[in-house]
Parts: C-alpha cells; structure tokens; sequence
C-alpha cells in the first residue's frame, strides 16, 4: 500500500465543507477532474452510499466505506485498470477557528513485489496531482456557495 496525502486549509467551517462532501452524488460541482456523477443507491449518505463518476473516458464506482460525521469520509474506488487492486480515498476534516484543514489521503494497492511497489510510486504522481486539483476545487466551490 502506498499513500500519497494532500493538505489545504478552507477559509469555512468545518459544517459548511463537510456539507459538500456529504453531498456524496454532487461531486461534479466542485471538483474539476469529474465530469458527471451521479448516486447508485438509494442511500444518499453514511456508509454503503454509492455514486459512479466520469472522468474523461473512465467510469468509475465509488463507495462509502467510512463515515464520521463533520470528520471522515472514506471511499473505495472500483473500476480501476490494471495494474490497480485497490485505491480508497479518505478526507479528513480539522475545525479551526472559522477555518477547515482539509486533507485528502490517497491509497494505492497494486500488490508487494519490488516491480509492483516501484508502480505505486510512479501511480502516486498523478494521484497527488488529481488530490490537489480536487482540494482546490473545494475551496473555490466553498467560498463560492458562502458569499
């Protein structure tokens, strides 16, 4: 397993970030990477929630597998291509005073033999990129909705 974390502070509190987060099947709002996404099951929150994304060509299923309310949100990305066993993404929100640290931990399985380890370290790039690319779209969609 190998993570990849990315940090950014939100000028909101921690109820009005996690109000977005929560919005499970609302992601194509705010983050730039997705291009349509919608829930997959009746559930619209907790754990077991299901949304599909798109994202350029790939389609991909997201689900719910950790739920904190106003701190943790964890799901499992399925659909990856090979060489992917696993990803799950985790945010994690930190109230301060009127302002969020929000972090997002990517982890990547791709199995333990030396090839497969030096392929999760190259697939950490790209993660760390589409972490901040998330994170910032965020913030702007946060700030957005507050005014």
């Amino acid at each position: 397993m190998s993570d990849t974390t990315a940090t950014l502070t939100v000028p909101a509190p921690a109820a009005e970030v996690w109000a977005v987060l929560a919005d499970f099947g609302g992601i194509v709002r705010w983050a730039p990477i997705v291009d349509h996404s919608c829930l997959l099951s009746t559930q619209r929150e907790g754990v077991g929630t299901v949304r599909r994304i798109q994202s350029g060509r790939r389609t991909l299923v997201e689900r719910v597998v950790e739920w904190v309310d106003g701190e943790r949100l964890s799901y499992v990305v399925e659909g990856l291509p090979s060489p992917l066993r696993s990803l799950r993404n985790t945010w994690q929100l930190d109230d301060g005073d009127g302002s969020t640290q929000v972090t997002l931990t990517s982890s990547v399985d791709v199995g333990q033999r030396p090839p497969q380890k030096l392929v999760a370290q190259v697939l950490t790039r790209p993660l760390s990129k589409a972490s901040h690319q998330m994170l910032q779209g965020l913030d702007e969609h946060v700030q957005r909705i507050a005014r």
